[in-house]
C-alpha cells in the first residue's frame, strides 16, 4: 500500500479513517452515558445499539466492555473470561470500551479508557501510553521486526513499572491487520467474532506463513519478520496493581522509502491523541 502524499489520503484510507472515528464517537457518547450500577453486558449493549442505529451491520467482534480490575485482566485464563459480564460500575471505577464495527466495507478496532468520577491512577496510565505510540511508529519506521518492537514495548513499560496486559491477549498479541471486508446481506458471527473478517485474517495467515510473516503482532517467533505494508489494529495496554488502560487505532504502513510516508497513525484527530496535546498545552 502507498499514499499520494503525507496526509493525502487514498480513497480506501479515508474509509478507514470515517470507521475508526465512527467508532471512537461511539465510545464517547457510551462513555458519558454510564452511571453506576450499569453493567458490562449493558455498556457492550449501548455500544452495539449505537453503532447498529447509524448503519453498522457487520464486526471483526462485538464490542467489549471491562470495568475495574477486569480492565488490567487480572486473573483471565480462559478466551471467554473476556467477554462481558454482570460487574458493576461504581463511582470512581476505571473501565475500558473495546468495539471493532465493520461500516460499508472498512474495518476499525479501536480501545477507548476512561472512568466514573475520575481515576488519578488511570490518568497516569494513560499519559504514559504516549510514549508507546511514539516508541512504536518510530521503530515501525525503522523497519525493526515486530518480535522486536514488541520487546522493546515491553521494556518500556518495566522502566514505566507498569505490566503488559496486552500479552494477556490470544497469541499475547498487540497488534493484529485489519483489512476490507466483503460486505453481505446478513453477517454471521462465531464466538462474538465476525465471519467474513476473520475468514480475511485467515487468509493472511495462510499467505503469511507461506511467505513468512504473519498478521499477529506478537512475542513469538511467527512475528520475527520486518512490519508487513497494510493497516494493522495496534493497542499496547499498560496493567498496574488492578488497573488497566489502552488506547487502539489503525497503524498504516507502506512500502515507501520515505520514513514519514513508509509509516503513519490513520488519524491524529482521536481523543487520546487530543488529550495529550491538552496536557502539553496546559505544562507551558
Amino acid at each position: 500500500m502507498t499514499t499520494a502524499g503525507p496526509r493525502e489520503l487514498a480513497s480506501d484510507l479515508r474509509g478507514f479513517q470515517r470507521v475508526q472515528r465512527l467508532a471512537y464517537e461511539c465510545a464517547q457518547e457510551v462513555a458519558a452515558r454510564l452511571k453506576p450500577g450499569v453493567t458490562e453486558r449493558e455498556a457492550a449493549r449501548m455500544q452495539r445499539e449505537w453503532l447498529r442505529a447509524r448503519g453498522v451491520r457487520d464486526w471483526f467482534h462485538l464490542p467489549f466492555a471491562w470495568f475495574g480490575d477486569r480492565t488490567a485482566f487480572v486473573g483471565f485464563r480462559v478466551p471467554l473470561q473476556f467477554f462481558p459480564t454482570d460487574r458493576r460500575l461504581e463511582p470512581g471505577m476505571p473501565f475500558i470500551l473495546d468495539m471493532a464495527p465493520v461500516f460499508e466495507g472498512f474495518t476499525a478496532d479501536i480501545g477507548y479508557s476512561g472512568a466514573l468520577g475520575g481515576h488519578p491512577l488511570q490518568e497516569l496510565l494513560m499519559d504514559d501510553l504516549e510514549a508507546h505510540r511514539e516508541l512504536i511508529l518510530r521503530e515501525v519506521r525503522e523497519r525493526r521486526s515486530l518480535r522486536e518492537i514488541y520487546q522493546d514495548v515491553d521494556r518500556l513499560m518495566v522502566r514505566q513499572g507498569y505490566a503488559n496486559r496486552h500479552r494477556a491477549y490470544p497469541f499475547g498479541v498487540i497488534a493484529h491487520k485489519v483489512d476490507r471486508v466483503r460486505e453481505r446481506r446478513w453477517s454471521s458471527r462465531l464466538f462474538g467474532f465476525g465471519t467474513q473478517a476473520l475468514k480475511g485474517l485467515a487468509s493472511d495467515a495462510l499467505h503469511g506463513h507461506r511467505e513468512g510473516w504473519s498478521p499477529l503482532w506478537s512475542p513469538y517467533r511467527f512475528s520475527d519478520h520486518p512490519p508487513r505494508p497494510g493497516l494493522w489494529a495496534v493497542e499496547p495496554h499498560l496493567g498496574f496493581r488492578g488497573t488497566g488502560a489502552k488506547f487502539e487505532e489503525i497503524l498504516v504502513v507502506t512500502d515507501s522509502r520515505d520514513p514519514a510516508e513508509s509509516a503513519f497513525w490513520l488519524d491524529d484527530d482521536l481523543p487520546h491523541v487530543r488529550r495529550w496535546a491538552r496536557r502539553k498545552a496546559e505544562e507551558k
